[in-house]
C-alpha cells in the first residue's frame, strides 16, 4: 500500500482517503503511510488547546477553518444526497467563532485535597481537569477555578454535574449531586453566588433543581422579548447561532400572515417572528411552555403557546393546512410523526431547523414525495470543532 491523501473528514471525525481508509486525527490533505504515520498537509494546524486529544468536548481542533467548514457542508450536502433530495441552494455554511459556547455541563469530583473540573474524556467517564477551554464564553470559562474549589471544599465524595448557562443577568449555574451539608456549606454556596454575580444558582440531591439563589428572575431575550428560563432549559448554543437560525426562519417564511413554530421549547422562533405574523407555539415540555405562555400573555404578543407533545399527539394534516407557514426545531431523533402529518395535508411552506442532518434527511425525503421542494439549505456548526452539526432548510410546495 502506498502513501494516501485524505479527501475529507466523515462523520466521526477520522479522516477518509480515496480507497475509503479511515485514519484518526487526519484531516483533508493530510497524507497518510502504509504505517498509518500521518504527513501534516495545508489544512492540518496545531490544536489551540493543551487538553485536545485527551478532552472528549473536542474532535477537530487540528482542523483549520478552511477544513472545518468543508466538514460541516459536507456532512449536511450528504445528508440530502443520500436520500436522492435536490438542493434548490446550498447557502453559506456558518461557523461559531471560538470562546461563544453559552451552555455547558462540567463534571467534577473531590480528588485527594482538592477536585479536578471539566469534560470527561473521549469514550470514558474520566474527566479532564480544565485548566483552558477555547469553546466555552469567558464568562462560564471563568467560573471553572472557583468551582474547582468549592467542590474541594464542599462536596461529597460522589460525582457533581455542573450545568452553566449564560442568561441575560448572568450565568445560571446548576449543581446536580452537591450535597450542601451544614451551615458552612450553605454560606459558601451563597458567598459563591455573590461573589460571582451569578443570576440563580441551584442545587439538586436527585429530587429535582432547587434554587438556592436568585435575586430577580432569570430571563433570557428572545426576538427581543425577555422570557423566563427554567431551570436547565434548552438554548441554542450560540447566541450568533441563534442569529443565523432565527434570520433564516425570518427570511424562509417571510410574508406568511399565520405561522405554527413546533417543538417551540421557549418561544426562539415565535418570538421573533410575531413582529409580522400570528404564531402558535406547540412544545411538550410543561415549564417551556409556561415560560413562552407567560412572556407572549404579559406583553399582548400575538403569540399563543399550545401545551402538546407532538410524539404522540402531532397536529393533524388538517390543522397544518391552517397555517400560511411553518417552522419545526424537533429534537435530535427528528420529527417522524409530525412531519407524516405535514406531508398529508395542504401546507406548502416548512421551515425545518436540525440539530441532526440523519434524521432531517429521513424527514425531509417523507416532505419530498409529498411534492415538496427543498428550495434552500444552510448548515451551521455552532458546536466548533465538534462532530455535532446542524442546519436550516426551506421547503415549498
Amino acid at each position: 500500500m502506498t502513501a494516501e491523501t485524505i479527501i475529507r473528514i466523515a462523520a466521526k471525525g477520522d479522516g477518509v482517503t480515496e480507497s475509503g481508509r479511515h485514519v484518526t486525527g487526519a484531516v483533508t490533505g493530510d497524507t497518510v503511510g502504509e504505517d498509518g504515520t500521518i504527513a501534516p498537509g495545508p489544512h492540518h494546524i496545531e490544536p489551540p488547546c493543551r487538553h485536545f486529544g485527551t478532552c472528549g468536548g473536542c474532535q477537530l481542533q487540528q482542523a483549520d477553518e478552511d477544513a472545518l467548514r468543508q466538514f460541516v457542508t459536507e456532512r449536511v450536502a450528504f445528508a440530502a444526497e443520500s436520500q436522492g433530495i435536490e438542493v434548490g441552494e446550498l447557502l453559506s455554511t456558518h461557523l461559531s467563532p471560538p470562546r461563544t459556547r453559552r451552555r455547558a455541563t462540567l463534571h467534577g469530583l473531590k480528588a485527594g485535597k482538592g477536585a479536578v473540573l471539566g469534560f470527561r474524556e473521549g469514550r470514558s467517564n474520566r474527566i479532564v481537569d480544565m485548566h483552558e477551554c477555547h469553546i466555552l464564553a469567558p464568562e462560564l470559562f471563568s467560573l471553572v477555578k472557583p468551582l474547582r474549589k468549592l467542590i474541594a471544599a464542599y462536596a461529597g465524595k460522589g460525582p457533581v454535574d455542573v450545568s452553566l448557562t449564560l442568561a441575560d443577568q448572568g450565568v445560571d449555574c446548576s449543581l446536580k449531586g452537591f450535597v450542601a451539608e451544614g451551615l458552612a456549606a450553605t454560606e459558601a454556596l451563597l458567598d459563591f453566588a455573590r461573589d460571582h454575580a451569578l443570576a440563580r444558582l441551584s442545587t439538586d440531591q436527585g429530587y429535582g433543581a432547587e434554587t438556592v439563589w436568585e435575586p430577580e428572575p432569570a430571563t433570557t431575550t428572545l426576538g427581543n422579548i425577555p422570557v423566563g428560563l427554567p431551570q436547565n432549559s434548552f438554548l441554542q448554543p450560540t447566541s450568533d447561532g441563534e442569529a443565523v437560525l432565527v434570520g433564516d426562519a425570518r427570511d424562509f417564511l417571510e410574508g406568511a400572515t399565520t405561522i405554527a413554530d413546533l417543538f417551540a421549547g421557549l418561544g426562539t422562533f415565535a418570538f421573533s417572528l410575531a413582529d409580522s405574523a400570528k404564531a402558535l407555539a406547540v412544545e411538550a415540555a410543561r415549564e417551556a411552555h409556561l415560560a413562552c405562555k407567560s412572556a407572549a400573555n404579559s406583553r399582548g404578543l400575538p403569540v399563543h403557546a399550545l401545551h402538546r407533545d407532538l410524539f404522540r399527539n402531532p397536529l393533524t394534516a388538517e390543522e397544518t393546512g391552517k397555517f400560511g407557514a411553518i417552522v419545526l426545531d424537533p429534537p435530535r431523533a427528528g420529527a417522524r410523526e409530525q412531519v407524516a402529518q405535514i406531508a398529508q395535508g395542504t401546507a406548502s411552506r416548512v421551515a425545518y431547523i436540525s440539530c441532526n442532518p440523519s434524521s432531517w434527511a429521513r424527514d425531509a425525503k417523507v416532505l419530498v414525495d409529498a411534492g415538496f421542494k427543498l428550495e434552500k439549505l444552510r448548515p451551521v456548526g455552532q458546536f466548533r470543532w465538534s462532530t455535532h452539526v446542524e442546519l436550516t432548510s426551506y421547503f415549498t410546495r
